[in-house]
């Protein structure tokens, strides 16, 4: 048996072939193009499978997706805006051969419960904080797909002070005041001259006042969509990635006050809030473990 993972984003594709336990040692990864993202995807899978005869594929993809259907409408690739049939593209690769799907924020949460900061913990919670604010649940070691495929899609909670529209269409959404350039926005609006996460998170550490408000104010949101996530799902333990994730104390320091501020039911009292550990592989690794059949 040869499984073969796949993992699509907005700005990357990776493919691997699977060992036995679901990680993914080898991967492949390409750029994702503005045009013709089909044929790049497929030239992936061509390339990664190879001469061998691959019996299943996992597939990891920026949704929303229908997991039923099989297709997918990442917000960041204009080009599938319409349903495109991601399954479909693969069965046409290997015909007959089981190919699953998982929003990526699920596939990240399967990764996590599997490999990484969530081993050993039935229930938990995933956030990738980074371009966007992605997410994923696992519920007695499962992912937690909804009606859809899109259960998770915690950062268009609306929250507290969240006025902005979002590229959803809705108003308000956590992503619209936590990811990194929504945070970038707000501080330049407040004098910051910078024009990245990255730099943000530096002027932070050095004390800039503007800096340190912007983080407060994400990781404030933060904490309390996390709180209200945990206490909907009965959850004590959520695994935060991304790149933007990685913007230090002056992040998780509200993160974390923010969400035990609000998670005060007994049931939530001693939620977790801790770093993921299979940094950008967490959602390649997540796509393995369907692709062998777990999650």
């Amino acid at each position: 048996m040869v499984a073969l993972a796949l993992d699509i984003g907005g700005t990357k594709m990776a493919a691997g072939i699977v060992d036995a336990d679901g990680t993914v040692p080898h991967p492949a990864t390409t750029p994702t193009p503005a045009t013709g993202v089909a044929d790049a995807c497929a030239a992936l899978l061509r390339e990664v499978a190879g001469a061998a005869k691959i019996t299943s594929v996992g597939i990891a993809c920026a949704g929303p997706v229908d997991t039923v259907a099989g297709t997918a409408s990442p917000i960041n690739i204009d080009e599938w805006a319409g349903r495109f049939g991601l399954v479909g593209l693969v069965h046409e690769l290997f015909p007959g051969v089981p190919a699953r799907l998982a929003m990526d924020g699920a596939a990240a949460a399967l990764g996590e419960h599997h490999h990484g900061a969530g081993r050993g913990v039935p229930d938990l919670l995933s956030l990738v904080v980074s371009t966007g604010i992605g997410g994923g649940v696992v519920l007695g070691g499962r992912i937690a797909t909804g009606r859809t495929g899109n259960a998770g899609h915690i950062g268009h909670l609306v929250v507290p002070g969240g006025t902005e529209p979002c590229t959803c269409g809705g108003v308000g959404c956590l992503e619209t005041v936590a990811s990194g350039p929504s945070s970038v926005r707000w501080a330049r609006s407040q004098g910051w001259r910078g024009t990245t996460g990255v730099a943000l998170a530096r002027s932070a550490a050095d004390g800039d006042d503007v800096a340190v408000a912007a983080l407060d104010r994400a990781g404030t949101a933060l904490g309390q969509a996390i709180a209200s996530a945990a206490a909907l799902l009965d959850v004590d333990l959520a695994v935060i990635g991304g790149g933007f994730a990685q913007a230090g104390p002056a992040l998780w320091d509200p993160m974390r006050t923010a969400a035990a501020r609000h998670a005060r039911l007994s049931f939530v009292a001693g939620l977790r809030v801790v770093p993921a550990e299979l940094g950008a592989s967490g959602t390649l690794v997540g796509a393995g473990v369907l692709a062998v059949g777990e999650g």
